[in-house]
């Protein structure tokens, strides 16, 4: 009993919940400068992960392409063209189906920031324009290509190092953040009386969001059946379990050997669901991609008035979709490098930021349950394809310190 209350204590899910509600409980008794306090912190830690952006997104992408075997390139290859697709098929469906319910959902007037809550310091100098989280991306791909075709010890050791230095700063620093970084945005939520807006506005979002989920993840498994209506319940009945252990601790990585042995299952070659589920836990993420892309689309739209266009969403989901790369060995970071994206690319404002962050918190076990699920489902979708024009056996891995990450990044 002890151990697992103290498992309890250190989720950090459980800790943002807890800061959440002790601060609900004074929150009427705080001060107008303790609520602008805490929305600075919360800003000054925005900021400061707006600095890391770059130098995050490209060690991690360059390790990731360093990660796999050579011996296996054409696998490799398929593999992550097979993961871009994914993602980004479920970035679009989400733009879809949020643009078909815009219409079924209530309409009002947003509350906007007050000109008095603002924050009471921020950094004194801007960020320059080149240093961006594009630059970022550019650089992973080119340094990781190089590294991996020339195996230089030194630019080996380089991308190591780079990796482990952001990888320590945010998961031993920002990660332990996050119910600090969570609350200053929910007293902006507070003060500006935006409460009432999330409850009455964004319920009948999740209603929606979780019914497109399972319509999608019924998609999925229907792939990989083949439209046999036997293997597809058979198919589901094999992930539920990982699928399950997911819901209730919020974990991927707990979950992998449930999700290997029941996408084995699944599959006409087993062994395949031993080299791809570690390859693409965290990187190839459903539902993530759908959620998130699902709330951002309309959050966009409540506070702009108007849909996303096409080209504003192309570019955020390029980036976006490139980003799975380098939240995959991110534990509990991941939400700190997506934000950035969503500022820079959607133009969210602090009040969007503290909305998404909040509905992230609140739906973490379904998505989390969701990501495994797809996963899974996704092994056999994967080994159809590559039975076109790959029939054998063949092995790849990741960098056994590239290990999948604890979905707590929500």
């Amino acid at each position: 009993m002890h151990i697992h209350l103290s498992s309890w204590l250190k989720h950090r899910l459980f800790q943002t919940l807890f800061v959440l509600t002790v601060y609900i409980l004074f929150a009427d008794k705080l001060t107008p400068v303790a609520h602008q306090a805490l929305y600075t912190i919360s800003l000054f830690i925005k900021d400061l992960l707006l600095w890391m952006m770059p130098l995050t997104v490209g060690f991690f992408i360059s390790n990731t392409i360093l990660g796999f075997k050579r011996k296996a390139p054409v696998f490799i290859l398929a593999l992550v063209l097979f993961e871009v697709v994914s993602n980004m098929a479920s970035v679009w469906y989400a733009y879809a189906s949020a643009n078909a319910v815009t219409e079924q959902l209530p309409t009002f007037s947003i509350a906007k920031l007050s000109t008095q809550f603002e924050a009471l310091w921020r950094l004194p100098f801007n960020k320059p324009n080149w240093w961006s989280a594009q630059n970022g991306v550019l650089f992973g791909i080119l340094f990781g290509l190089v590294v991996a075709l020339t195996q230089q010890p030194f630019l080996i050791k380089l991308t190591d190092f780079g990796k482990d230095k952001m990888e320590w700063l945010l998961t031993k620093v920002f990660a332990r953040l996050i119910p600090l970084f969570v609350l200053g945005f929910a007293a902006q939520i507070y003060a500006t009386d935006l409460l009432t807006h999330v409850f009455t506005y964004y319920s009948y979002i999740v209603m929606w969001l979780l019914l497109f989920l399972a319509v999608y993840l019924i998609f999925l498994f229907t792939l990989g059946a083949g439209f046999s209506f036997s293997r597809l319940l058979n198919n589901i009945k094999a992930l539920l379990p990982a699928g399950g252990i997911a819901l209730t601790s919020s974990c991927s990585l707990s979950t992998m050997p449930w999700t290997i042995e029941g996408a084995a299952k699944t599959l006409q070659n087993p062994s395949l669901a031993k080299a791809i589920i570690p390859a693409t836990t965290n990187i190839q993420q459903v539902g993530d991609c759908i959620a998130n892309a699902f709330l951002c689309f309309l959050i966009y739209r409540h506070f702009y008035g108007a849909n996303p266009d096409l080209a504003t969403w192309a570019t955020f989901s390029c980036f976006f979709v490139l980003a799975r790369f380098a939240t995959a060995a991110v534990l509990g970071g991941a939400i700190f490098i997506m934000l950035p994206i969503y500022e820079t690319y959607l133009n969210f404002t602090g009040e969007m930021i503290a909305i998404i962050l909040a509905l992230n918190v609140v739906l973490d076990p379904i998505i989390t349950s969701t990501n495994v699920v797809a996963n899974g489902a996704l092994c056999r979708v994967f080994e159809k394809v590559w039975q076109k024009f790959h029939g054998s056996k063949i092995e790849t891995s990741s960098r056994s310190d590239y290990a999948p990450s604890d979905r707590i990044s929500y």
